[in-house]
């Protein structure tokens, strides 16, 4: 029981909380960048996690820094996806404008650099996106949870 309980605190804490730097954001950055929900979702064995950078973000001179990170329930890293059609991986990844502003992730469903598959259950995937804006840098952080079904 105390574990399924501390595991539970965990997870609202990857959903719920973000670093103290962080919260000092403006409320315009909320539209600049948004995490979409996995799908399919519950999964087995990929799935796809779409998201969403404004073009604002690419006109400070520097290309936004993007990473896309999933975590189990006791906040224990497991995977880093990859972007779609690129293959380069989201972890602080300097990403180009692609037109659009749309972007999708990829994960396989298996834990980092193994073959291991990744067993059923809750994961939570964290998007923190920065970028320059008017000579000041900017952060948003972003979360979502998701169901590996077996």
């Amino acid at each position: 029981m105390k574990s399924s309980a501390w595991a539970g605190l965990v997870l609202l804490g990857l959903l719920g909380s973000v670093p103290g730097a962080l919260q000092a954001q403006d409320a315009s950055a909320d539209s600049n960048a948004t995490l979409g929900r996995n799908y399919p979702n519950p999964f087995n064995p990929e799935t796809f996690i779409p998201f969403r950078l404004a073009p604002e973000l690419f006109t400070g001179g520097e290309r936004p820094v993007v990473s896309l990170k999933i975590y189990n329930v006791l906040a224990q890293l497991v995977a880093v996806p990859i972007v779609q059609g690129s293959g380069e991986r989201l972890d602080n990844a300097s990403l180009s404008w692609n037109g659009t502003g749309d972007y999708i992730a990829y994960w396989d469903g298996k834990f980092q650099s193994t073959e291991r598959e990744a067993a059923s259950g809750v994961y939570v995937y964290q998007m923190v996106v920065q970028w320059v804006q008017d000579g000041k840098t900017h952060t948003k952080t972003s979360s979502n949870k998701m169901t590996v079904m077996k």
